[in-house]
């Protein structure tokens, strides 16, 4: 899955890596914005060798990836994640860089502070959501499903599972129990296209409810049944998100009403209701 992306009118290429379920960017290209070097290769290779003095290699935090050149021709070239790339851009000492140097240093500043004081973390989620438009009681089921997924993730860590891949798998897995859908499937029915929009954050408040019960059965029965690695912890997926499916059916036959929708949070503009894709 290739793609292109617009950095202050210049393309950076780029490609998604489907196991590790991440974009992986073109360093060369991003260099070539921030330096404005007529030769952003060079400028590159001068980059790695003068952090290598230093004591750090910027090659360990590279792929390599065969992207198009200009020549429409692909050849092997570094890439990086984000979390890569602002590395990257620590080491550029060009003023173009300043802004996100300086982005950095608060984002660091105020992430050491939520680490000393977690409701700051809280707090900023909640201002984030609440300035999008989202009511009050969507926003507390929200963050109580962050902290239910985070501890089901760390149960998986520390059980053997390994993440990216692997996490994907048994997510998908509670998805599917739990609703009948796995999340790319849930992703189309609601009208989502882009890799950045987070399924959960177009999620009504049952929708919330019933993935956190998913995903909190499957941590609970991963724990009693001491599951190991993920072929043990797969089996516990599938139960726990069985929990939630049979809660979900039980209630749409008792309400006569289903509970996975097509409405999503696309067109939010401060209404804090949901917008149905059929009325768009």
């Amino acid at each position: 899955m290739n793609n292109i992306k617009l950095f202050e009118s210049k393309q950076i290429r780029s490609d998604w890596n489907e196991e590790e379920q991440e974009w992986y960017f073109a360093v060369v290209d991003v260099v070539a914005v921030l330096t404005d070097s007529s030769d952003p290769k060079d400028y590159w290779y001068r980059m790695k060798k003068r952090e290598k003095v230093s004591g750090f290699e910027l090659s360990t935090i590279c792929r390599q990836l065969k992207l198009e050149a200009s020549d429409g021709k692909k050849y092997a070239t570094d890439c990086a994640t984000k979390k890569g790339l602002l590395r990257v851009i620590q080491s550029i000492p060009s003023p173009k860089a300043e802004p996100f140097k300086q982005w950095l240093a608060q984002v660091g500043a105020e992430r050491i502070a939520e680490i000393e004081d977690p409701e700051l973390a809280q707090a900023r989620i909640r201002a984030t959501y609440k300035a999008k438009g989202y009511s009050d009681a969507w926003i507390e089921k929200r963050i109580r499903g962050i902290q239910v997924r985070d501890e089901l993730t760390n149960e998986w860590k520390n059980r053997g599972v390994k993440e990216g891949r692997e996490y994907s798998i048994l997510t998908a897995e509670i998805s599917k129990a739990t609703f009948g859908i796995i999340p790319s499937e849930y992703k189309n029915l609601k009208g989502l296209t882009k890799t950045s929009e987070n399924l959960r954050d177009h999620m009504t408040d049952l929708e919330l409810i019933f993935t956190m019960l998913g995903e909190a059965s499957t941590t609970e029965i991963a724990k009693n049944k001491n599951a190991q690695g993920f072929i043990e912890n797969h089996k516990a997926a599938k139960a726990g998100g069985n929990v939630a499916g049979n809660a979900r059916k039980e209630l749409e036959k008792k309400s006569g009403a289903k509970i996975v929708s097509k409405q999503n949070f696309k067109n939010l503009d401060g209404t804090k209701e949901l917008k149905d894709n059929d009325e768009e």
